[in-house]
């Protein structure tokens, strides 16, 4: 089974198993508005124990009232509740922008808009683009309290970044259009698939797209350190009229539009509990031929204008709370193994994931950043014409 770090299981049976992947207008930023009356800065603050504890950093958070996400849809991940219980939590306001954004949006906001109040304060990416922004000098450190328990390669050493939840690429398909649902990446190549299967996005800017071509490449012969066949299966998928450009939603689902969506298992999860109102029969599959699976990672904009409701954020995503508020939206939290033996895990919400068998392995950091190279030369290539 493997694993790749973007976007914007109970494996084996056990949770000790699970556990393994536990994937406005312009202006100057604020100065000083976060630091303490002995000097201390939160926009330096690697912990919150730099800043003078926690108390002290929920003080500063609530004096800047603010904080600014970008590119978290609230239906991605269970994130709206994440969203309600921070702000119910402490009183403070977040601004959510362009939710349906990449991860390569949330990059280039941060890069455009440095020193302006609106740019964003923390980042949800895809641990590739995590990686590049950090390698841009974009991001910074800070390892909030429970940093240690957040297992080794899933986290930068110097806290830049860190895996936050994850899950597998798995085959969504509307059982109500599609007369028999495809089940591994070989079935939808099948000519009755014609025009139907559909990608979360485009994978030189999307985690989760890139997620699907990474799965496309495992499932025809290539490996972490070989995406291409991933890019040549899209590109027979596109040849023999099965790939559509559409970029999968819960709108075009519901529209017809992509009733074959290769997406993460934990939104394919969603919204198979979030169509049944609506008459939508949706089917999730992990394929068996091309299991991966990927975390996405939390950082901080390294100028972010509310530094100390940023970190505060990080705390509370981190917290057993937040963690168990990302379990119930049917995604892996990263200290899943760490709360099983605390007891603090949510096991009603961890039962309910969607099944896979085997353990799970990521790609270093070098092949995540070949393969990001080799999507970007090539995608548009394989998917023109």
């Amino acid at each position: 089974m493997t694993v790749s770090p973007p976007r914007n299981a109970v494996l084996g049976g056990s949770l000790a198993v699970v556990a393994a992947l536990a994937l406005s207008a312009c202006g100057a930023a604020p100065t000083n508005s976060s630091t303490t009356a002995d000097g201390k800065n939160a926009a330096t603050a690697t912990s919150a124990a730099d800043f003078g504890g926690v108390d002290a950093l929920v003080k500063a958070a609530k004096k800047e009232g603010t904080l600014h996400i970008i590119a978290v849809p609230r239906d991605w991940a269970n994130y709206g509740a994440i969203i309600d219980g921070f702000t119910k939590k402490y009183g403070i306001k977040i601004t959510d922008e362009n939710p349906d954004g990449s991860s390569q949006d949330e990059i280039n906001a941060v890069t455009s808009r440095k020193g302006q109040n609106r740019a964003p304060d923390v980042l949800d990416l895809g641990s590739s683009f995590a990686l590049s922004a950090a390698q841009q000098g974009l991001l910074a450190p800070y390892k909030v309290a429970s940093f240690d328990q957040i297992p080794e390669g899933q986290k930068d050493p110097k806290g830049q970044w860190f895996n936050d939840y994850g899950g597998y690429i798995s085959i969504g398909c509307d059982a109500k259009r599609v007369k028999t649902c495809p089940t591994t990446f070989a079935d939808l190549l099948k000519p009755q698939y014609k025009g139907q299967v559909a990608l979360n996005g485009n994978p030189t800017k999307s985690g989760s797209a890139f997620g699907g071509v990474y799965a496309a490449a495992l499932a025809n012969k290539g490996s972490f350190d070989d995406i291409q066949p991933g890019l040549d299966f899209f590109g027979k998928l596109k040849k023999n009229g099965n790939y559509t450009p559409v970029e999968s939603t819960p709108a075009t689902v519901e529209k017809g539009e992509t009733p074959i969506s290769i997406d993460w298992d934990y939104l394919n999860a969603g919204y198979a509990d979030e169509f049944k109102s609506k008459g939508v029969d949706w089917k999730v599959t992990i394929p068996t031929d091309g299991q991966y699976a990927q975390y996405y990672s939390q950082a901080i904009n390294k100028d972010a204008p509310h530094p100390a409701a940023a970190r505060l954020w990080q705390e509370y995503l981190y917290s057993a709370e937040g963690q168990n508020l990302w379990l119930k939206g049917y995604a892996r939290p990263v200290l899943m193994t760490s709360m099983e033996s605390a007891g603090t895990l949510d096991k009603t919400a961890a039962a309910k994931l969607p099944q896979v068998t085997g353990t799970p392995s990521f790609p270093t950091e070098a092949q995540q950043s070949k393969a990001k190279t080799v999507i970007a030369s090539g995608w548009a290539k394989a998917v023109s014409g």
